[in-house]
């Protein structure tokens, strides 16, 4: 009988057999609880053990690890955070921007050196990426972003134009793309499983269908109310994401956001060959709500994006929604019209941590230096949440480093408003990058 997690994407259905670990039964005291069991959670409390092996780690998840966006996402290890150079810079500035590119970059290289350190069996591969352009309004903004890359001494990134992008992916929608040759494709499930078995065996204790009821601050201890058990806690990472709309001293820091997938069966040799892509990059195109494609390590065209959706209220379980799939589904052939009889095997969706001003927020929450969070991926996880464990083990350790001094560490997050006002906001928002994204279409 299948699992509760394998209807929440491809990668969970096939990852091979996983065996849970037991909640958690009973009252117990640790020194750091770390609320989520993805990429973040999981590497913080790695990176916790490696550092202090004394200390007493226990991850409290939900359902499974990787059961939210780590184990539903596209599997793009990329350097980009938040939204794109052009708005980072516009928020931050050009210093800051060049500081987040540089992470971005080690983030990338640091999957590869986990994969190789702890032979992690996840599919990777290192193809790089595309980023396409279809019409001339997204052409001209990233060739713009290859200059400011220019201006910020950000190398590696490089304009093809139409007839060598279609050398690389044969689409009749391409006039040119971005290359960068720093992205790595991964299984996702495969990989957060495989970094559990590393912090497990550093001496983590992992509790799987064990979710955080209530967090109370005391004076003396933390307290996590479970179903089966309270834990206290001397300190508490909260490595949430989408997910922290559920505790009231997170609600309002970032929107979930919700994006979706449609997944083909294996291409043949001949759909292959008709489409091209050899090579096996990445492929994002240069809309604002964007499409993002690749290959599995089976040949499935993974295809997700088109429109990102906040729900009012903010739920988190709007995992299907028929109408995005049909239009990604016409949107795959459109782009590929050599594939329009291609079959769509699986459909899934799941929320990202969205803030108002669409970048990443780490740090202690308020003055409580007991506490720490970790949020906003924007959809660009895979790399920097991977990382940022070792940016919540600093803050844990309370020990300063170059990762507790980059910018967006104990920044002020513009607060959202509640709802209604917050959904309006949201809709705002979004038909203004949807507004954006039609008047390049039509031009």
């Amino acid at each position: 009988m299948p699992r509760d997690y394998e209807e929440k994407s491809f990668w969970l259905a096939t990852a091979g057999p996983y065996r849970e670990s037991p909640p958690l039964d009973g009252d117990t005291k640790v020194d750091v609880a770390v609320v989520g069991g993805g990429f973040c959670g999981i590497s913080t409390a790695h990176y916790l053990k490696r550092a202090d092996p004394s200390l007493r780690v226990a991850v409290l998840e939900d359902r499974v690890v990787g059961y939210g966006a780590s184990g539903r996402n596209a599997g793009f290890a990329m350097t980009l955070m938040g939204m794109s150079l052009e708005v980072t810079s516009l928020r931050f500035g050009k210093q800051k921007t060049k500081q987040a590119y540089d992470f971005g970059r080690r983030a990338v290289d640091h999957i590869g050196q986990l994969v190789d350190a702890h032979a992690i069996d996840c599919d990777y591969e290192k193809p790089g990426l595309l980023t396409v352009a279809t019409n001339k309004g997204q052409a001209k903004r990233l060739q713009h972003e290859i200059h400011l890359a220019e201006e910020l001494d950000v190398q590696g990134l490089e304009w093809f134009d139409a007839s060598r992008t279609r050398a690389e992916v044969d689409s009749p929608a391409y006039l040119g793309a971005r290359w960068e040759a720093q992205c790595a494709l991964i299984n996702p499930a495969k990989f957060v499983r495989g970094m559990k078995d590393v912090a497990v065996a550093d001496g983590v204790e992992v509790y799987e269908r064990t979710p955080v009821m209530e967090f109370r601050p005391g004076k003396k201890s933390l307290k996590l109310e479970t179903p089966r058990g309270r834990v206290k806690a001397d300190k508490v990472v909260f490595a949430t994401n989408a997910f922290s709309t559920r505790f009231p001293q997170l609600h309002g820091k970032q929107f979930p956001v919700f994006t979706y997938i449609v997944l083909t069966e294996p291409l043949s040799a001949g759909q292959r060959d008709a489409i091209g892509w050899r090579n096996r990059q990445g492929i994002e195109d240069a809309r604002n709500l964007i499409h993002y494609y690749r290959l599995t390590a089976d040949d499935r065209l993974l295809f997700g994006g088109s429109d990102a959706m906040y729900y009012f209220g903010g739920p988190l379980d709007r995992d299907r929604n028929p109408a995005v799939f049909r239009r990604l589904q016409r949107d795959l052939v459109r782009t590929f019209p050599a594939l329009k009889d291609v079959r769509i095997e699986y459909r899934w969706g799941g929320p990202v941590s969205v803030p108002m001003d669409f970048f990443p927020a780490m740090g202690y929450l308020g003055k409580d230096r007991r506490v720490a969070y970790s949020l906003g991926c924007v959809g660009h996880g895979v790399a920097m949440m991977n990382m940022a464990g070792q940016i919540m083990r600093d803050l844990v350790l309370e020990r300063e480093s170059d990762l507790t001094q980059l910018f967006w560490v104990n920044r002020r997050v513009i607060p959202l408003p509640p709802e209604p006002l917050r959904f309006a906001l949201g809709e705002t928002l979004r038909a203004a990058l949807k507004a954006q994204d039609a008047w390049e279409a039509r031009a």
